[in-house]
């Protein structure tokens, strides 16, 4: 059992330092919290581009940044930047702080934050200052078949939490203002909410995305059979390119809405759409977080971990390549994945299908 008392806790830090989705899968982390500890003020602490995936959260009290520019604004600057961060951090007076990766940046800040419990992740070969800095570990076994929200939720399952299924699921607020745009542009396109299926073919991880061929010969098949379609990619220029590169090759009339909207709007259009289509990127993960029902093509990257995460979906991935999931950026790390190339359109048109008459 667990020293921590959460009826006496007062305030709580969950520290995410990692890509956007991965910052969304730990949602369900500040909500079993704050479910346990109402009275207790939960505060986060995420990368300044990742903030929108927890702002607006429902259990969130104050959400703290660290950005990365800080590094280019020279030494004195960056130390000033830093030191504010930290000022900001001590103020809370924190009884508990969660660290859920193994950024070395959490040990430092358990031992200067002075919590009364820590928890972090075990890691073997860290030695005695990072041992020495938590007073609660959890195990990350490599399995492949435990789901990333799981293995956040062991933080406090180590804690003595143990959370209802119920309470897991993810929670992205897009926000009013984010609403109301996406509502604007959807007017102006001629289309309605629930009235069009969105895809997102772009992941910053080309190696995860499907060829623009595929793509656009599913966005012709559904067009023939009556759905509206709305793209979506990053500003990127290389995803701006593949989405160029789809809409040259299909006969659909697509509403692109490429490079134009913040994440929050993103997940304000997901939220509207009908249905979501897209590879292992953050924008399927916003899709589960919204509720919308979701197809997930996977290649290299395995589904069990990073898979739609309590919203209906179908993942689909290729039957034909017993190697995936190999974690490798394309095969022998060049960059295009054969599992997901030979990919046919006809298994990906059947589970829209199946999401879309269910």
């Amino acid at each position: 059992m667990s020293d921590v008392d959460f009826s006496k806790l007062r305030r709580a830090l969950v520290i995410k330092l990692r890509h956007h989705g991965d910052v969304l899968l730990s949602s369900p982390v500040l909500s079993v919290l704050k479910a346990a500890a109402p009275g207790c003020e939960v505060d986060a602490l995420v990368y300044a581009d990742t903030a929108p995936m927890l702002a607006g959260h429902p259990a969130l009290s104050a959400l703290h940044v660290i950005d990365r520019a800080w590094k280019r604004l020279g030494p004195l600057a960056q130390a000033r930047a830093e030191l504010g961060l930290l000022r900001a951090l001590r103020a809370r007076n924190y009884d508990l702080v969660i660290h859920l990766t193994e950024h070395r940046r959490g040990a430092w800040l358990a031992r200067l934050l002075g919590p009364c419990w820590s928890v972090a992740p075990r890691q073997k070969g860290r030695g005695r200052f990072w041992r020495g800095s938590f007073s609660h570990f959890y195990s990350q076994p490599g399995n492949a078949l435990r789901h990333t929200v799981e293995r956040n939720l062991d933080a406090l399952r180590v804690l003595g939490l143990h959370p209802e299924p119920a309470a897991r699921r993810l929670t992205m607020v897009p926000g009013a203002e984010a609403g109301a745009r996406v509502d604007a542009l959807l007017r102006d396109a001629g289309l309605a909410a629930g009235g069009f299926i969105h895809l997102h073919p772009a992941s910053r991880w080309l190696f995860k995305c499907w060829p623009a061929e595929s793509m656009a010969a599913l966005a012709d098949a559904l067009h023939q059979r009556g759905h509206a379609l709305v793209l979506s990619a990053a500003p990127d220029p290389r995803e701006r390119e593949l989405v160029a590169a789809i809409r040259a090759r299909s006969q659909a009339p697509l509403v692109d809405f490429s490079g134009q909207l913040s994440l929050r709007e993103l997940a304000a259009l997901t939220a509207r759409a009908r249905l979501f289509v897209g590879v292992d990127s953050a924008p399927m993960h916003i899709a589960a977080a919204v509720g919308t029902p979701a197809v997930a093509l996977f290649g290299p990257s395995g589904d069990k971990e990073w898979g739609p995460w309590m919203t209906p979906h179908r993942v689909v991935a290729s039957a034909l390549h017993p190697c995936r999931p190999c974690g490798l950026d394309g095969c022998g790390g060049g960059k295009v994945s054969d599992c997901l190339v030979t990919l046919p359109v006809a298994r990906v048109l059947a589970a829209c299908e199946e999401l879309l008459t269910s």
